[in-house]
């Protein structure tokens, strides 16, 4: 007889093929030399692409950020909508991501090079053009475009559940909005914004492509230099699987102190 556990059986050898075997791999390949002994020096080069590191988690945080400033904000005033135009805006919100990735690179590629459509208006308008394209500018417009929805929907999915009765029972109390939002909205939609902030930062201090396109191989980042290691001239997998662990324990160190903190946000709020 077939138990309710048996039909587990397919996903767990689905993330046993593409998730646990991969990782092992990486581990493997991090900790062993061209011969296949175990060595370190994989690990002991990667102080050379120190400069890279940073670039990709200041990048990553800095466009996490944006995505915070404007991301709250619309799933605020969101979530204060009919239910039409709720549903309406949130179809908006998620038609660029039923679009292929590369193409909303692309376009961004066409908005910013030098003849592009920015710089077109504004020499319409008879204002200086930008040199945006190929910059760091460029990458973190990139990945906030791409990477805005993953902060709007998980803080407006939180703000749209409070139950209203709380409003009105601070206003009641004599609070008036901007207390109602400090005090009672911005604690109680807390883990929403940091799973927003989870899912944001960890695409953005991963991805290549964006770097690519937008920064025209002169921004390099983490997932670029991992990439050349495994496709590129400098063909040296040991080394991009040093890096590529390196930069996952970093990420999942980071998961579990939002976590953490997340939890400790819900105790205090009475979640």
């Amino acid at each position: 007889m077939i138990k309710p556990k048996h039909f587990s059986i397919p996903y767990i050898i689905w993330m046993g093929i593409f998730v646990v075997a991969p990782i092992i791999l990486v581990i493997v390949y991090a900790f062993t030399a061209s011969d296949g002994n175990l060595s370190f020096d994989s690990f002991s080069a990667m102080g050379s692409f120190a400069s890279v590191f940073a670039r990709s988690f200041w990048l990553a945080f800095l466009s996490t950020v944006i995505c915070v400033i404007i991301g709250y904000p619309v799933a605020y005033i969101l979530s204060g909508e009919r239910q039409r135009t709720q549903r309406l805006m949130i179809m908006l919100i998620m038609l660029p991501m039923w679009m292929n990735f590369l193409l909303r690179t692309y376009a961004w590629m066409s908005i910013l090079e030098n003849t592009g459509l920015l710089n077109r208006l504004l020499g319409f308008v008879g204002l200086p053009q930008l040199q945006i394209i190929n910059t760091q500018a460029a990458v973190v417009i990139g990945m906030v475009y791409n990477f805005l929805p993953f902060m709007v929907l998980p803080i407006y999915s939180v703000i749209v559940k409070i139950d209203r009765s709380l409003y009105e029972a601070a206003q009641d109390l004599g609070a008036d909005s901007m207390s109602v939002f400090l005090k009672l909205v911005v604690p109680m939609s807390l883990p929403g914004v940091l799973s927003g902030i989870m899912m944001v930062f960890v695409p953005a201090v991963s991805t290549f492509v964006i770097s690519q396109l937008l920064g025209g191989g002169k921004v390099m980042l983490l997932g670029d230099l991992i990439e050349m290691q495994f496709l590129g001239t400098a063909y040296n997998p040991h080394l991009g699987s040093a890096i590529a662990l390196v930069m996952m324990v970093i990420v999942i160190a980071f998961m579990y102190v939002m976590n953490r903190f997340g939890e400790g946000e819900e105790k205090a709020v009475g979640l």
